[in-house]
Parts: C-alpha cells; structure tokens; sequence
C-alpha cells in the first residue's frame, strides 16, 4: 500500500521561499505519474505541479517559474521548490501518485490521483 507524507509546510511573506517535501513508501515500481496539488480555501483543488516517470515536468500557469518539482529516486522523496510565493499560494498542498494511462499532465490538470497524502499547510501573508 502507497503512502505518501508531506513535510515542510509553513507560513512565510509574500516573496518568500518554501521546499516542501513528500516522502513515499510502498509505492509500486511502474510507470507513475506523481504531483503536488494545493487545495486553498472555500476553492476546490488545482494541480500545480507533476512529473512523469521520465522525468518530464508540468506546472499549473499560475506557478510557472516558481515552483520547482523535482525527485529524489535514492531517498524516495519529492519536492517541490516554491519561490516568490504570493498570498495566492496559500492552501493545503497535497502529495499525490497515480499509475496513469494517458498524460501525466491530464491527471495533474484534473487533480485525478489514485494515492493522496494528508496535506500540509502552506500560507502566505502580505
């Protein structure tokens, strides 16, 4: 059974930076698509990051050259680097997996994962 962990949520100004970190276990080895998706409030959740077993990147618009999604395959960790955070960013920023089909950027676009971390709290004051 996948489980996915999240650290390094907090609260920072406006202009600030934050790496957050997803550590995964028991997750089975074939082609997968993993992502971070962040859920702010009153909204429903949005895909904002995702990389695909070969290593291709997909970024919401609203995060392109902000954030960074990046692996660690020998700590079984992922990141995502957040940069110029705005206190649009603030959220529940979610570590998800899944074993897709089709693009991996389809599943990040429609937050359609199979496996989905506990969250953690990003928040971003002006």
């Amino acid at each position: 059974q996948a489980q996915l962990l999240e650290s390094g949520g907090g609260s920072v100004q406006a202009g600030g930076s934050l790496r957050l970190s997803c550590a995964v276990s028991g997750y089975p080895a074939r082609r997968y698509c993993m992502g971070w998706v962040r859920q702010a409030p009153a909204n429903g959740r949005d895909g904002v990051a995702g990389i695909d077993s070969d290593g291709t990147t997909v970024y919401a618009d609203s995060v392109k050259c902000r954030f960074t999604i990046s692996p660690d395959n020998a700590k079984n960790t992922l990141y995502l680097q957040m940069k110029s955070l705005k206190p649009e960013d603030t959220g529940m920023y979610y570590c998800a997996a899944d074993h897709p089909f089709g693009p991996c950027r389809t599943v990040v676009a429609g937050s359609d994962f199979g496996y989905w971390g506990q969250g953690t709290q990003v928040t971003v004051s002006s």
